[in-house]
């Protein structure tokens, strides 16, 4: 008996308009026709449901007891069609049998003509009545649609059919597949895993780390191998949930063609999908998938399929002999449910590249360049420039005092000259988000909105400083005064805006590493700060405690501040070395050198 006649993406336009998350309650209206719940998956290719009925021939008015019975399910949906047009409307009426379990719909301009589940709880069989309308074709037939959970289900189980007395016997057989199982292929099962033998050669390949074994549970890969009008397709890393990749006209999530591998119980579904801005994916009920292998072995996730090059029914699938950004993420998948936002920054290449051209051997990366460059820039300004800049300011002037540099003394010169970087590097640093997010995030918590009061204060600060008045000026002491906490106040919030940055998935950072680097360097800071401030004390205690004679006391100021001076520059040469120590670590770990 041939499915239905109408074309295939009208079912799937009906599907995108309803929820991904099925039909908990069962008002399945939507799927009346097609009788395919929209969960995304393919159907299941061998019934283990079964329908009986207690008569098998009937005349209008009759009521015919109708059984469905098998392994526990959540969901069903039955109907009784034309035995001899099976994509004809449904025929006939129902009266229920248990109201707990079951519950009546309308499908077309027949009422109360399919049952369906009234919730999610398990059940083993259902009984119902069905009632044979006057204008009965000669033979019905049962049909109904079985879901185990939300993606293991069964299309139009065929029943047996019901014929009215004497009715001639149809030309044709009265039986019927299940609708997907005809435009879906059944999976097979991975005997070994993958290899990355042909990386480059024979095949496109994208690996992170570089160069890892596909084999490895730390081995992120994808492989594209062109055979004649189609591609071999094979996707492997550690995932509990699900591995995707998406082909994209550029480096932002939408308008994409994706493609999933779900594990679900131990049981691994291969589904298209289309990625519609920051949305879930919605997940295609059919999709132009062949030869679907898979294998979970030892906490990998593997599989393989196969798609043709061009697909001109699917305006949704990209042809694959065009350059493309290609995204590599994985994630967690509910039990019997959608799947969860990816765990991390998903994998991304550093350009365009075509899969069916030259074989190639590549790597991506977690975090974009111009994201990875803010990061940088603001740890150089604010735990590298203005770290030893308010070092040097603070203990540094009576060291230095008597050095000039340019006419200025050098501590007061070698302060402005950080200062001076950590605002250009700052404000160049600002903007780079900006770029690459087209607007402002809002996905990224208060890290934005602090980091442009950090901003606000960096200028304040740099205008303030340009109208400093002359050291004896009355309005010096308030000048210092709002100097010292306008800087104070800005480093500090820089530094829990770091703090907050590190989290960030698109930064990809090590995690707790980058938490322990920062905490690390604040109790560096903190250290090297308090030592020279109780150092200072010490020096002050040692000359009060010096006898009352005038020309002693002279000799051992100068002693002490000699003493004094190499101490301070001692530890600023180690505090400078300890800061170029945190600052190759943290560029280390954004780069991923």
């Amino acid at each position: 008996m041939e499915l239905p006649s109408l074309p295939s993406g009208f079912w799937m336009l009906i599907c995108f308009c309803v929820s991904v998350n099925g039909y908990p309650n069962g008002r399945v209206r939507e799927a009346c026709m097609s009788m395919i719940p929209c969960h995304g998956s393919s159907p299941q290719p061998s019934p283990v449901h079964n329908i009986a009925v207690n008569w098998t021939e009937f005349k209008p008015g009759d009521t015919i007891e109708v059984h469905l019975s098998g392994p526990d399910f959540e969901g069903f949906f039955i109907q009784a069609r034309d035995a001899e047009h099976l994509d004809s409307p449904a025929v006939g009426s129902f009266i229920l049998a248990d109201r707990k379990h079951s519950q009546l719909l309308t499908c077309g301009r027949t009422k109360n003509s399919a049952v369906s589940h009234t919730s999610k709880a398990k059940k083993s069989d259902v009984k119902v009545y069905w009632i044979a309308p006057g204008n009965a074709p000669k033979h019905v037939q049962f049909l109904a649609t079985v879901v185990k959970k939300y993606k293991t289900y069964w299309v139009k189980i065929p029943g047996p059919v019901v014929s009215q007395p004497n009715a001639p016997f149809p030309t044709t057989p009265l039986y019927v597949t299940s609708e997907a199982m005809s435009t879906s292929h059944s999976a097979s099962y991975l005997t070994k895993p993958f290899n990355a033998s042909g990386c480059g050669i024979t095949k496109f390949c994208v690996r992170n780390p570089s160069n890892c074994d596909p084999g490895s549970a730390s081995c992120l890969f994808l492989s594209f191998q062109l055979q004649k009008s189609s591609v071999l397709i094979e996707m492997s890393g550690a995932s509990e949930g699900y591995l995707a990749f998406a082909l994209s006209y550029d480096q932002w999530m939408g308008d994409d063609d994706a493609y999933l591998c779900i594990n679900e119980d131990h049981h691994v579904t291969v589904s298209t999908a289309y990625l519609k801005g920051r949305r879930p994916p919605v997940l295609d009920s059919e999709n132009a998938l062949e030869d679907v292998s898979w294998r979970l072995a030892d906490g990998v996730l593997q599989c393989s399929f196969r798609r043709r090059i061009h697909l001109a029914a699917s305006k949704e699938r990209f042809n694959l002999d065009t350059s493309y950004y290609i995204f590599l993420a994985d994630g967690e998948a509910g039990e019997g449910g959608p799947i969860y936002k990816h765990r991390r920054q998903p994998l991304i290449t550093n350009g365009m590249y075509n899969v069916t051209g030259i074989p190639q051997d590549i790597g991506g990366s977690r975090s974009p360049r111009l994201i990875k460059a803010h990061g940088a820039l603001m740890f150089v300004a604010w735990i590298t420039a203005v770290s030893i800049g308010v070092i040097v300011a603070r203990f540094f002037k009576p060291v230095w005092s008597h050095s000039f540099l340019f006419g200025k003394e050098i501590w007061f010169q070698v302060h402005r000259m950080l200062m001076l970087t950590t605002v250009t590097l700052t404000s160049i640093s600002f903007v780079l988000p900006f770029i690459y997010r087209g607007g402002w995030s809002k996905q990224a918590g208060f890290h934005p909105y602090l980091g442009c009061t950090v901003m606000a204060l960096t200028i304040f600060q740099l205008l303030m400083a340009g109208f400093r008045p002359s050291l004896h000026a009355p309005r010096r002491q308030l000048f210092n005064w709002f100097h010292w906490s306008t800087g104070t106040t800005a480093r500090m919030l820089a530094v829990v805006t770091m703090f907050l940055g590190m989290d960030l998935p698109a930064l990809d950072l090590p995690d707790p590493w980058d938490t322990y680097t920062m905490i690390g360097f604040v109790a560096w800071h903190v250290g090297i700060d308090v030592l020279l401030e109780l150092h200072s004390y010490c020096l002050i205690r040692k000359a009060e405690l010096i006898e009352d004679d005038r020309v002693q006391i002279l000799q051992s100021l100068t002693s002490a501040e000699a003493e004094g001076h190499l101490f301070k520059q001692i530890v600023l040469t180690i505090y400078v070395c300890g800061n170029i120590v945190f600052l190759i670590a943290f560029l280390a770990a954004v780069y991923q050198i």
